[in-house]
């Protein structure tokens, strides 16, 4: 929840039997951005089950893009810019797991100890750091509104990022809202993943960003890639 909103506009999806996750986050400042997170959400989770990565990634594509369709036509019937929402999420069959995103929620992998994040913001902050890589992120910040420049319901077409790659065992991945990441740094975001306590290591992270004032809603999943038999039978635990 934070410390500081009256309104949770995030929204989460745990569905470890099907392997598939998400985090969404109602864009703030416009209107009833937890309706909107709640919608990715929903259509995540009626997303056909099927036995391979690459279609499960399709099917979230064309749910996804039925729900800004639909925000968009909600945000025109209220006569509002944007009704929209962030959406990172992950899914696992196998050895194989795919994930897609747009807007500044962020999805990381933990590997052998080190920590990576797998997506990019979609956001204007990260727009001027592309453009001008050698100029100091600090000045960036200061200089520019971090504008998010994708999500869902923000514009008529919809699009998403997304990557695909072979998952190891003891592999642990973090999907998070920006409540999250930008309260804390990735060392101290990989410090708390790397002993593999997935249950404690989510709590952990909300606390830590809660006492970092909790400006903003935190929602945080963590998911824990362990190899009980052999290759062919990778199975993947999540913790909320």
């Amino acid at each position: 929840m934070g410390l500081v909103r009256e309104i949770n506009e995030d929204a989460y999806l745990d569905q470890p039997d099907r392997g598939m996750w998400a985090v969404a986050d109602g864009m703030g400042g416009h209107a009833v951005g937890d309706v909107a997170s709640t919608m990715v959400v929903d259509a995540l989770r009626k997303t056909p089950t099927v036995s391979n990565v690459a279609q499960s990634v399709a099917n979230a594509r064309q749910h996804l893009q039925a729900v800004n369709l639909q925000l968009r036509t909600e945000a025109a019937r209220r006569n509002v810019q944007i009704i929209g929402s962030t959406v990172v999420a992950l899914f696992a069959y196998g050895c194989y797991c795919g994930y897609l995103w747009a807007g500044d929620s962020r999805i990381y992998l933990c590997r052998n100890g080190h920590l990576a994040c797998l997506s990019r913001d979609h956001s204007r902050i990260e727009e001027l750091k592309s453009r001008h890589p050698a100029a100091d992120g600090l000045g960036i910040q200061q200089a520019a509104h971090n504008v998010i420049t994708r999500a869902v319901g923000a514009s008529d077409a919809l699009v998403l990022d997304e990557g695909m790659l072979e998952i190891n065992d003891g592999d642990i991945f973090l999907l998070c809202s920006d409540g999250l990441s930008n309260a804390l740094s990735e060392q101290e975001i990989g410090s708390v993943l790397v002993p593999g306590n997935y249950r404690q290591a989510c709590d952990m992270l909300i606390h830590m960003a809660l006492k970092r004032g909790g400006r903003d809603n935190i929602s945080a999943v963590v998911v824990g890639v362990e190899d009980l038999y052999s290759a062919e039978k990778t199975v993947v635990n999540p913790a909320l």
